[in-house]
Formats: C-alpha cells, structure tokens, sequence
C-alpha cells in the first residue's frame, strides 16, 4: 500500500508517461514514415524535418518492434500496425544482404540500395524483436520464422563459434588481443526475453541462452571490487586495466542491462539475480550522475582516468529512458524509495532538458551543460522511434502495477 504523499507522486509521473508517449508515438508517425518507399526515415531536425535520406537498418527494425509493442500493450491501432509492417516490409525488400548469408546492412538508400554493412549483429537484433514483436500481435506465422531464423544466426556468430558470412574480423588483431563486449550478452538477454513471450514452445532453449547470457553479465562484467560493470573484459573473462578500453563504463549500457536482469530474475523467481541487478544500477546511476550540472554521463573511466570517447562527458537521451525503466522496476519489485527518488530525478532533468514542448519528442544530444548540440535533432542513424517511446511505455506500466489499477 502506497502512502498518499507516494501515490501522488507516482500518479503525477504516469500521467507525464502516458502524454509524452502520446506525442512521441505521433511525431514519427508523422514525420518519419515514408510514404513513397516504406520504412522509416530517422534523420530529423528539431520540426521533424528529414536532413538525411540515408535509412538506418537498426531503425526499421526498432519501430516495427515498437509500434507492434505499441499494439500489445494498449490494444491494436490500424496505424501503429501500418508502420510496424512498413518497417518490416522494407526490411525484407532491401536490408538483407543475400550474398552475405543473409547479415543486414547498417544502412542503406531512401529507396532501399546498400550503402554500408558492420560486423556487429545488431541489425540483426532489431529485426529479429521486430518480426516476433509483430507475430506476436498478428499471429503472421512467417514473421516468426523470420525471428527465429535470425535469432538462430545471432547466437551461432556470438556463440556457436560460426564464421561470419559478411567477412569482417574483430576490430583489433586477435593474436594481439581479443575480449568480450557487455552489449553482445546484454542485448541477447533481452532479445532472448521478447522471443520468450512471442514463441513459448522454444522456452527451453531461450532459458538456456539467458542462462548463458547472465552468467557471463554476472561473473565477467560486473565488477564490484572496481564499483562498476565494465563494457570489456578479455577472452578468459577478466579485466584488463593497462588501456583504455579495458576501463570503459557507460552507466547507461549498466543500468539498461539492470533492468533487462531485474526481468529475468523475475521471471526464474531468482532473488540473487535480482539483487545483483540493483547493485549494478546503484553504482552506475551513483557514478554516471554529474553532481555539477545534473544529466548521466555518457562514459566514465573505470579507475577514474581520463576517458578516450570524446563525447565521454555528453548527455545522452537513451541511458535517460534506461534509468527510467530500472528505477521503475526497482521500485515496483522492492517498495525501496531510493528508487522512486532516481525515477523523479531522472524524469526532473528529462523535462528541464530533453523535451521539446514547442514541437514534440526528445532531443537526443545535450552538451554537458544541458543545452542541446545546434542545431539540435530529433532523430539520427542512432534514435527513432524506439528508446523514447520504449521506456515511457514501459514505464507507465511499472507505475500502474506499483499503483495497482
């Protein structure tokens, strides 16, 4: 049972939730949908006016998942399901690279020709949570297929020790050095958990991945003697700490992958795992805030070193949105104020600072100083419909279980 002075403040933030989701969810229905040649165009200024053609494939992906999530959440709306299935129609039409055994292109034309491939399987990913998302609220058995296929590639590449059909190596020699990355568990995890609600006659072989994905997270990643998760560890799973890259921390990759475990815990009725979740959002929501001028930073250096990114003191607005589901989660699963306290403070600077009350959704790069890059943007190859929209969703569902209407 909430105390009146709680139950206020939690109505108050899911009333924000819902009105911001709202405009959100219109604005790239009318800014980024393209009419001509399907899909999604992202590039866009602070009016939603396009400043690029070029697509990217990650995007198409990420919208038709969050439109078909759209759909499963608050019920079935003939737009929603038109752009989910432009995305996805785009995606099969143009994005995949055939001679490459079937990888998706990074990006590629307004009209849909390649431009560039990457070696990560993120592409990969993002059509994979796309198609399943939109089986689940269709029941269009190929897009399931279409998900299991690539879900199946994804974990032979990061896994099962297949070679990569596009060619491309790691980014650095491998007899040199070769390491481990957060985002490959962590994304899989959460990959892993939307397959699981769309195709539970695979449940078995989807919670031994998870398993596999959280031990590796849990006993590589995270690294308590240090105070923080690291994005890189080496071959055998350790930290290296001489470069750069082995001191990496990116608070907001830390507290996404908190709540995609808080889920899975939930989900096994772990309560270790859980706890270990929170303990990774503590110390990264603790050493990500910028105590001078408010906001998460976008890296921060593991022994506290100078970090190499450039863009290492910005303000990103998607470590923003994944504070704003974990400390939701958190709150809901523990009754802990000290998470309701960081879902205030993150959605506090969020309306100061992201929001654009004049022409609708979030800016997506602020200086540290929380003033947005000029000219500011509303999208890019790297935010679309997706984060935003994901984590105000999501958090206006946390709130209304935590309320309990």
């Amino acid at each position: 049972m909430q105390s009146p002075k709680n139950a206020a403040r939690l109505e108050q933030l899911r009333r924000w939730c819902r009105d911001q989701l709202s405009i959100s969810a219109d604005f790239w229905l009318e800014h980024g949908i393209d009419p001509v040649n399907g899909g999604v165009y992202t590039c866009l200024d602070r009016k939603g006016d396009v400043y690029s053609t070029d697509k990217s494939v990650w995007m198409q992906g990420r919208c038709a998942w969050t439109y078909s999530y759209l759909c499963h959440a608050y019920g079935c709306r003939p737009e929603w399901l038109e752009a989910a299935s432009s995305c996805l129609g785009f995606l099969e039409d143009h994005c995949i690279n055939h001679n490459a055994g079937d990888r998706l292109y990074f990006t590629v034309t307004a009209d849909g020709r390649p431009l560039r491939q990457r070696r990560y399987n993120f592409s990969e990913g993002f059509y994979c949570i796309g198609n399943a998302e939109y089986y689940g609220v269709t029941g269009k058995q190929e897009h399931l297929q279409r998900a299991r296929k690539a879900y199946e590639a994804i974990y032979a590449l990061n896994w099962g020790g297949a070679d990569d059909p596009a060619g491309f190596g790691p980014k650095t020699i491998p007899e040199t050095r070769s390491g481990r990355s957060l985002g490959d568990s962590m994304i899989f995890l959460n990959i892993i958990s939307i397959m699981r609600r769309a195709d539970p006659a695979n449940a078995e072989e989807y919670d031994r991945h998870a398993q596999e994905c959280t031990r590796r997270i849990v006993e590589e990643h995270f690294r308590p003697e240090l105070g923080c998760t690291l994005e890189n560890v080496n071959a055998q799973g350790l930290p290296e700490l001489e470069y750069t890259s082995g001191r990496i921390v990116n608070p907001g990759h830390d507290i996404e992958c908190s709540w995609f475990l808080m889920q899975e815990a939930n989900y096994r009725g772990d309560k270790e795992l859980h706890s270990c979740a929170q303990q990774i959002f503590r110390l990264a929501a603790e050493a990500g805030w910028d105590d001078e001028f408010g906001g998460l930073l976008y890296f921060i250096d593991a022994c506290g070193k100078p970090p190499e990114a450039y863009e290492h003191d910005m303000k990103l607005w998607w470590p923003h949105n994944e504070t704003m589901i974990a400390a939701a989660m958190a709150y809901r699963d523990t009754g802990d104020g000290y998470y309701l306290d960081w879902l205030e403070r993150t959605v506090d600077y969020c309306k100061g600072h992201f929001v654009d009350e004049e022409y609708g959704e979030w800016y997506g790069y602020l200086r540290r100083d929380g003033r947005p890059t000029m000219p500011p943007t509303k999208g890019s190859t790297f935010k679309g419909p997706f984060h935003v929209p994901r984590a105000l969703a999501i958090t206006d569902q946390l709130l209304t279980e935590t309320i309990g209407d």
